[in-house]
């Protein structure tokens, strides 16, 4: 169930032209969840665009979204699913966060 949703996520941040996704598997390395999702576009219109997709894609499909932050600023959105937590950055504030290197523990998937 976990990996639909993972797939259903990825798919419409791609959708949306979300740009160097990476999906970090956070079992046993983190309780927030059991994945991470980070990804970064280039406006504020097109983060905003992403959330507003990945949260349509998963109600119509039958998940919960637990909460949206970030949201207004669209400088970092993120898009808490559950087991999924869907990080969305404008391409300059990823490069400071930097959460690949933060969860540097956390193997990466190849999902497509």
């Amino acid at each position: 169930m976990t990996e639909n949703l993972l797939q259903i996520a990825y798919k419409a941040i791609d959708d949306k032209r979300g740009e160097d996704i990476v999906v970090l598997n956070m079992q046993n390395i983190s309780l927030l969840a059991d994945y991470f999702i980070i990804c970064h576009g280039n406006s504020d219109r097109q983060l905003q665009a992403i959330a507003k997709e990945v949260q349509d894609k998963a109600e119509e499909s039958g998940y919960n979204i637990k909460r949206v932050e970030g949201f207004d600023s669209a400088r970092w959105i993120l898009v808490d699913l559950g087991d999924v937590v869907v990080h969305i950055f404008h391409k300059d504030e990823r490069a400071f966060y930097n959460l690949e290197r933060l969860w540097g523990d956390a193997p990466q998937l190849d999902v497509q």
